[in-house]
């Protein structure tokens, strides 16, 4: 049987698309934009559930719920600080040794695609 500690785990949360009040000019402070999320955590090696049961494991309702609470809590001015506090939440679940997070506004200009930022620690994790 294989050593599971040898293993990486991953919750990969992505594509999650949310209304958010962001950004620092006026005409986006008229109202919500959209805003899309991407979330990658690596998990412990002990976070192998020992039984097959929500219990045993990080929720992924509660990594869902904590970036829409954080989104949808007041208005940012800029991506990299709902990033930042996003990554600090996530960060702080238990069981998570390293963490990626990256916010887009895929209406923020007409012709590209997104705008994006992106945190995280896995090199050094």
């Amino acid at each position: 049987m294989e050593d599971l500690r040898m293993l990486t785990r991953w919750l990969f949360l992505e594509g999650l698309e949310c209304q958010c009040r962001i950004g620092a000019y006026d005409h986006e402070r008229l109202g919500p934009q959209r805003v899309i999320i991407d979330v990658a955590l690596e998990l412990s090696a002990d976070s192998e559930p020992g039984r097959d049961d929500l219990e045993d494991t990080l929720n992924y309702d509660l990594v869902r719920q904590a970036v829409l609470d954080i989104a949808g809590a007041r208005h940012f001015d800029l991506q990299e600080t709902l990033a930042r506090e996003m990554f600090d939440a996530l960060r702080a679940l238990p069981g998570v040794t390293g963490l990626r997070v990256r916010t887009a506004k895929p209406d923020a200009y007409a012709d590209c695609r997104q705008v994006a930022y992106e945190l995280d620690d896995l090199a050094r994790s």
